[in-house]
């Protein structure tokens, strides 16, 4: 369900403002879009979850920028190679996939619907590996990035992490929310 609102699930805002500049016909810089990112969803079926698509690149962006919202046209989450993605996704606590009225099949099929390309590549206990470089900031709460073997990394807000393309799983195992920023640069995979 996507929605231009601000309305906030557990404090968290849904909308993001986004401010994207531009130039005017003369050549000078300006605004060109302010308002929320038209691609932000809130899940009903994972109650807190929320993913805001906030700006996405084709392999070789060209300026000057043409006013249009690459956005609305995005068919998957996952970039082209040297293409991006700019999300800000807001994570509830584990505890959600595990309350009585939780409905594994609902669920699923949204996260198909609302994050096309990358919720194909989730295993059933939320790993999963793209084919690309992600760069990440904790926002607000705190969250436990989980990798292969029982490796596992809690970050803080403020925390950054550097994904190159590894196998890993996000984990709240707090009772509040935890909201990340990534940026994915779609990459080539050697082996």
């Amino acid at each position: 369900m996507s929605t231009s609102g601000s309305s906030a699930t557990n404090g968290v805002p849904l909308a993001i403002r986004r401010i994207v500049t531009g130039h005017d016909e003369h050549g000078a810089s300006m605004v060109a879009l302010d308002g929320a990112a038209p691609r932000s969803d809130a899940f009903v079926h994972i109650r807190g979850m929320m993913s805001r698509l906030i700006w996405a690149t084709d392999p070789l962006p060209t300026l000057p920028f043409d006013a249009q919202d690459p956005t609305v046209s995005v068919k998957s989450i996952v970039p082209p190679q040297s293409g991006t993605r700019f999300l800000v996704v807001t994570f509830p606590p584990d505890s959600v996939f595990f309350a009585p009225d939780f409905d594994p099949a609902a669920a699923t099929a949204e996260n198909l619907a609302m994050s096309p390309g990358l919720a194909e590549l989730f295993e059933a206990d939320g790993m999963h590996a793209t084919p690309t470089i992600d760069y990440g900031i904790v926002l607000d709460g705190e969250i436990w990035l989980e990798l292969d073997d029982g490796r596992a990394e809690l970050l803080h807000q403020h925390d950054v992490i550097v994904q190159n393309g590894t196998r890993h799983a996000w984990r709240n195992k707090s009772h509040l929310s935890a909201t990340l920023a990534f940026i994915l640069i779609g990459a080539a995979r050697e082996r």
